[in-house]
């Protein structure tokens, strides 16, 4: 049997199809739009800030939040340069004061809102025995504050609106060996479920993309010292997933294509979850 190959790059997959205004006139707050840096050289675009720049080349008007102001300006400058639309604000997802006023001032800079994404999410150390200081941090941020910015989402977005999180595979099966992680992503589905049902009342939507092993700045800093994640071997498609393909899957949600979708979950992962 001859050797499987990689799955090969689309013109999505590397972020270079043309738009083909799938959200033009709509108005998305992309909550964790920017990214953190390791190398400006060799890093590759992250999730929240290819969802940015999808979104803006549909047609979308985006406004891009991040706890680092200077990474969401970052993004926000390479959606002006391509001729989109957007504004960066900070906001840490920890202080429901700033959550709200991140909303308010996203509804005021946008002329209204009719799609959110929480695309928010840190990592903790490997195994059980962590400090207590450090499961708390993670609960205030991965867990937190996707319940106040998914409620703030509920209350202030346009009726009919979209709002997506982004959870992980860690959540669905053992692998990361990261507790509080693993756990803190598992509670999304929780609050997929009641977010759908709350929202129904005024057609909104509430969704989750579920990335598995995604070559990002942050997935690479997740997985260093784990060769096998680098090569691609251990999955079926025989590479990494590229955040642009995780940027498609959210796209699909926040469009009026998934208008009849809600309280369902898409794993992006080539099949590690069901096979």
């Amino acid at each position: 049997m001859s050797q499987v190959q990689a799955l090969p790059l689309s013109a999505e997959s590397r972020g270079e199809a043309p738009g083909r205004g799938r959200l033009e006139g709509r108005k998305v707050l992309v909550i964790g739009g920017g990214q953190r840096e390791f190398d400006p050289a060799t890093d590759p675009i992250g999730n929240g800030r290819a969802m940015c720049l999808l979104f803006a080349r549909e047609g979308a008007t985006v406004a891009v939040a991040d706890i680092n102001l200077q990474s969401a300006q970052d993004t926000v400058k390479l959606i002006l340069a391509k001729g989109g639309k957007g504004y960066a604000m900070a906001v840490d997802v920890q202080q429901e004061d700033q959550v709200i006023a991140m909303f308010e001032s996203a509804r005021a800079q946008l002329g209204g809102l009719d799609g959110v994404v929480f695309n928010v999410g840190t990592f903790g150390r490997v195994g059980m025995d962590i400090p207590l200081e450090e499961w708390n941090r993670l609960i205030a941020i991965n867990q937190t504050g996707a319940m106040l910015c998914g409620r703030e989402a509920i209350k202030r977005m346009d009726a009919g609106g979209s709002l997506v999180l982004t959870s992980s595979v860690a959540g669905f099966k053992f692998g990361s060996q990261m507790i509080a992680y693993d756990t803190t992503k598992a509670s999304l589905m929780g609050l997929l479920r009641f977010f759908a049902g709350a929202g129904a009342g005024r057609h909104m939507r509430c969704n989750m993309v579920v990335p598995g092993l995604v070559d990002t700045p942050n997935g690479r800093s997740a997985g260093a010292g784990r060769e096998s994640r680098g090569t691609g071997e251990i999955l079926p498609f025989k590479r990494q997933c590229t955040a642009w393909e995780i940027a498609y899957a959210s796209l699909f949600f926040i469009s009026t294509e998934s208008v009849y979708v809600t309280g369902q979950y898409l794993a992006v992962d080539s099949g590690i979850t069901g096979l």
